[in-house]
């Protein structure tokens, strides 16, 4: 397939920035950029992938850059990514084809709607309580505590756009609710109610790609991604801590 190579470099940045965005390891990322380069005919193309940033160049060409702003956990978009990565592959897509189904993913909603994840979130909030020791009688106060914990962390990173201080908040809504609910009677065990609460917030993604990427030999990626899943691991357990430092 002949293409120039700005466009090709348009559909590979652009297959990149989706994936990142998405949650995708960034080994990964840089193989799909590099495979799509070398299906239409790009060769001595090289990609270099960070959470923050992708950057694509080819020999005697300009090198190209793009910003990774947002990052969210959506592997619906990482399969869509690599779906057209594989039509390229198998040359049944040309660079203009490709570039406008890469553009329909970045612009379309999200996957799963908010009521369908905050009803995920209580499930799962009341199946780790039940797990990790609780009695029946936690399972629901867990479900409140972790839907509404989860809806408050989107609503404050929306207003302030600052993730870590969004899980604070967050971990300390579930540990109020969660101590609410004991104290009148909706509960037994504390504890159990609020690890099975915070559980929606742990990121445990962010700490499998960090391990994949340091596996794969990309240490800077690893080592980010592991820093950022401690700050993330950090900033749940000071929100749950400052609800006991100050209502024993």
């Amino acid at each position: 397939m002949n293409a120039q190579p700005g466009s090709i470099a348009k559909v590979c940045l652009l297959a990149g920035k989706i994936m990142l965005e998405s949650g995708a390891e960034t080994y990964r990322v840089e193989d799909t950029m590099n495979r799509i380069a070398a299906s239409f005919g790009l060769e001595n193309a090289e990609s270099y992938a960070t959470p923050t940033g992708v950057q694509f160049s080819t020999e005697g060409e300009a090198s190209y850059f793009r910003r990774i702003s947002n990052r969210s956990n959506d592997l619906q978009r990482i399969t869509d990514v690599n779906s057209i990565s594989r039509q390229i592959t198998a040359q049944s897509l040309d660079a203009k084809e490709a570039l406008l189904l890469l553009k329909g993913i970045e612009h379309q909603s999200e996957t799963f709607p908010l009521w369908l994840q905050f009803i995920a979130a209580a499930l799962a909030s009341g199946s780790f309580a039940i797990m990790f020791g609780g009695s029946w009688s936690d399972f629901l106060p867990a479900c409140i505590a972790g839907a509404l914990g989860y809806a408050a962390m989107i609503w404050i990173e929306k207003l302030i756009e600052i993730r870590f201080f969004a899980e604070f908040i967050a971990s300390f809504f579930i540990a109020v609710i969660a101590a609410f609910s004991i104290h009148a009677g909706f509960g037994q065990h504390l504890d159990k109610i609020i690890i099975g609460a915070v559980m929606p917030l742990v990121p445990g993604l962010h700490i499998t790609n960090a391990v994949r990427d340091l596996v794969a030999g990309h240490l800077v990626a690893g080592i980010s991604k592991g820093v950022e899943a401690i700050l993330t691991a950090f900033a749940i357990g000071a929100g749950v801590a400052v609800l006991f430092a100050f209502f024993p």
